[in-house]
């Protein structure tokens, strides 16, 4: 495939029309969709470039997304972000979602620290339970929301919004370890980009969460015994609560924090947010910086928010993305899109209907299995809508193979490059997941390059193949979207019988987000899975406090989280199994 320059595009657009899968600007009309105004063949061309920086060093230039659209589709803030709370949230600032409690503090009618002080409320009461924080910045997060009061310096709609940070991702003053032995003192002098960015905005960071050790697996201790469980089913660590982002997504599920972060290499934004019943956005490689992240992959990894809804995520979205000259993936790159409008439901004569004629492709497979009926359902919920088409779209050839383990190995020679030095002095420093370093120490590179080669013929072949039919895929899983670097967004479709969540995930073109939040919007418009909370953990809940709660002088205590063996194990061989 031969990529064209970006004055290339524009000449033809200028010329003869929209050049195949685009479609030319029109100031009159509604914002396109980011995927109308991209070549993709640029996207296949940069993904080549980043396979081969991997293989030198990061600091190259990599060749620039050729794109068509307008050079700044973002406004400073938009009131789509801000929703009048529900009547029942008002009775508990827990419930709130970042758009509703935005409106308040907005409004005047909420305070940051009041907000602040009913999430270390259930933090205390039920961390015990949850073990999703590894640290709880109580000082630092009451100076933030103090500092914050002041609304006439609204910053934006995460003005005073207490989030969750996954401990991979630095934090000035504030541990990060990755819950590993190698980063058990490591104390960072600067925020990550993206938590820099967060606090730019506002935000207020209330701690750091627990996942698997390194980004591998779901959360557990260095040595493997079991943290974080799912916040549906806390009395039960057997039960999945997805990985490795586990303790955000409990701690945004079991409303101690209103939204946070993740990162996905293979599933780990998508798998927790589908088993906890969130809404989950892993981004286009490179659309948020990874600098200031501890890496797992160069090529893989992605930093994206889960939240309870698609306005929430694209409210976290907004803040985290865009441009960092610390990273030259992030650069050359369309500017990113007014994510909070693509968020916000459209209606027309009070009547529902999709942003934009969408056609939605279902793969072979996607109607089996145990979660079949939910599926069905969603399908029959998005055909309802006008714009929306559902369609049937195939594999590409040799499909298995080329998303299959042997292929999706290639990966492991990044995760052990940056740990030579430690895989050379003391394997006992990577704990239980130290057999995915020495896999990716000991693989070929014949084997390697053979892979990269699979992973850009698979990146061909879907975006010829699979888009060629549609403009939004349903999957069954994350592979291989986040493999190839295209952007997926999780959301929940339902439940089991015994009470778990079901979620589903789909898959877009390159830097589609603004499409995926708006299929997403759509659909939680018709619905109302994802406003269910789980149960309260056994134990004393605090009184709920309320938007009408007068503030006090309370201080907060929040117990150590302690190992409990009694949840489980794993072992090296379990998360071989189940790695990132």
């Amino acid at each position: 495939m031969t990529a064209l320059g970006p004055v290339e595009v524009m000449t033809a657009l200028d010329q003869h029309g929209p050049a195949d899968g685009m479609t030319a600007v029109d100031e009159r009309t509604p914002t396109q969709p980011i995927d109308r105004l991209i070549d993709r063949r640029s996207f296949v061309v940069r993904s080549a470039a980043l396979a081969a920086a991997s293989t030198i060093g990061g600091a190259v230039a990599l060749p620039a997304i050729a794109y068509a659209g307008p050079v700044s589709a973002t406004t400073p803030d938009r009131i789509d972000a801000y929703t009048e709370p529900r009547p029942e949230a008002l009775d508990d600032l827990t419930e709130l979602t970042v758009a509703e409690a935005a409106w308040l503090i907005r409004a005047g009618r909420l305070k940051p620290e009041l907000l602040l002080a009913a999430y270390l409320d259930r933090i205390a009461a039920f961390d015990g339970a949850y073990q999703a924080f590894n640290t709880v910045a109580i000082d630092s997060a009451l100076a933030a929301a103090r500092s914050l009061a002041d609304r006439r310096r609204h910053r934006g709609a995460l003005h005073g919004i207490p989030l969750a940070i996954k401990d991979n991702y630095y934090t000035a003053g504030l541990a990060t370890t990755a819950n590993s032995y190698l980063f058990a003192d490591f104390v960072p002098p600067f925020d990550a980009t993206a938590v820099a960015k967060l606090r730019q905005a506002g935000a207020v960071v209330i701690g750091k969460t627990q996942m698997g050790p390194l980004a591998t697996t779901r959360a557990t201790t260095p040595n493997g015994i079991v943290t974080t469980v799912n916040a549906w089913t806390p009395a039960d660590p057997a039960v999945d609560p997805g990985g490795s982002s586990t303790g955000t997504a409990t701690a945004v599920a079991g409303r101690l924090a209103a939204s946070g972060t993740g990162t996905q290499t293979g599933g780990s934004i998508t798998s927790p947010s589908n088993a906890q019943n969130l809404t989950g956005l892993k981004p286009t490689m490179g659309r948020v910086s990874l600098y200031g992240i501890i890496p797992l992959s160069y090529t893989r990894d992605h930093p994206g928010p889960l939240a309870r809804d698609a306005m929430d995520a694209a409210i976290m979205l907004k803040a985290m993305a865009g441009p960092d000259p610390n990273d030259p993936r992030t650069q050359g790159l369309p500017p990113v899109p007014d994510l909070v409008a693509a968020a916000t439901p459209v209606y027309q004569r009070r009547k529902l209907r999709m942003r934009w004629p969408t056609r939605i492709g279902v793969i072979p497979g996607y109607l089996s299995g145990t979660s079949a009926v939910a599926r069905q359902a969603f399908l029959t919920a998005l055909a309802a809508i006008p714009d929306i088409r559902i369609v049937d779209v195939p594999l590409p050839a040799e499909w298995d193979l080329l998303t299959g383990g042997a292929f999706n190995n290639v990966r492991l020679p990044e995760r052990s490059e940056p740990f030579r030095p430690y895989l050379r002095t003391d394997l006992r420093g990577f704990g239980v997941s130290v057999t995915g370093w020495l896999q990716g120490a000991l693989l070929g590179a014949d084997e390697f390059v053979t892979g990269q080669r699979a992973k850009l013929r698979l990146l061909e072949d879907v975006l010829d193949t699979v888009f060629r039919r549609c403009d939004v895929v349903v999957q069954t899983g994350p592979v291989p979207f986040d493999i190839l670097g295209l952007p997926e967004l999780a959301l929940p479709i339902g439940f089991t019988p015994a009470g778990v969540p079901v979620g589903t995930i789909l898959g877009g073109q390159p830097y589609a987000e603004d499409r995926l939040l708006a299929v997403a919007a759509a659909y939680q418009a018709t619905t109302d899975w994802h406003r269910r909370r789980p149960a309260n953990p056994p134990g004393g809940a605090p009184p709920p406090t309320g938007a009408d709660s007068a503030p006090d002088a309370r201080t907060f205590t929040v117990p150590p989280s302690r190992p409990d063996p009694a949840r489980g194990r794993l072992t090296a061989d379990d998360v071989v199994a189940t790695m990132q």
